[in-house]
């Protein structure tokens, strides 16, 4: 089955804030009346292009798996300066027991393992002036914790959704923005960085 994160033309407006308590942020979620789902634990899997150095061109191509879904994500360069406003496009595949599957097709075509970062992530839903928000509450090993406000808009209304998102993290207790990627930043934990070639990659 495959997926596009929404019309051709939509953009994922993502805001992601660093917290200490992820606790207090929950409660206040509640009391907007947000809908949680079950904790998930989601493990995510990025891959270096053959073609092009995504680090250099701002994408990401990332390979996700979860007990329950399987699906691979392309994240186009950021958009806009004041957030993690994407372009995305989803494939979703039929089972989690196919990633080694996934993972070689990737493999055989050129592109290559680099890292694999697992999180555990709380999902909750709500209406907020307007707009459709999903908002996760993720623990990151090695990472930290962090609060991500998103919601899908066409490109003429980013402004708006983004002012919207920011006025929610205000009520939140938002006040770290955060916008490099957890890939982006748990490169920037290892020093020196590792290079392609001598990157151990671990399933």
């Amino acid at each position: 089955m495959t997926q596009e994160a929404g019309p051709a033309d939509n953009l994922e407006v993502e805001l992601k804030y660093a917290v200490s308590d992820l606790i207090r942020v929950r409660e206040r979620l509640e009391a907007l009346g947000a809908k949680s789902c079950p904790l998930v634990c989601e493990t995510d899997v990025y891959y270096a292009a053959p073609d092009r150095p995504f680090e250099q061109t701002d994408e990401a191509l990332r390979l996700r798996r979860t007990s329950e879904r399987l699906w691979i994500t392309y994240k186009g360069p950021r958009c806009d300066p004041q957030s993690k406003t994407r372009r995305e496009v989803e494939v979703e595949l039929r089972s989690p027991a196919m990633f080694d599957q996934a993972c070689a097709l990737l493999e055989h075509l050129g592109y290559r393992a680099i890292a694999s970062l697992y999180k555990e992530r709380t999902y909750f839903h709500l209406h907020w002036e307007g707009y459709e928000v999903k908002v996760s509450l993720d623990q990151v090993p090695s990472v930290g914790m962090f609060v991500e406000l998103e919601t899908q808009v066409s490109a003429t209304k980013l402004d708006k959704a983004r002012e919207a998102l920011e006025r929610l993290a205000e009520y939140l207790g938002l006040d770290q923005p955060e916008r490099r990627s957890y890939l982006e930043m748990y490169w920037d934990r290892l020093y020196p960085p590792p290079s392609l070639d001598d990157f151990e990659f671990l399933h």
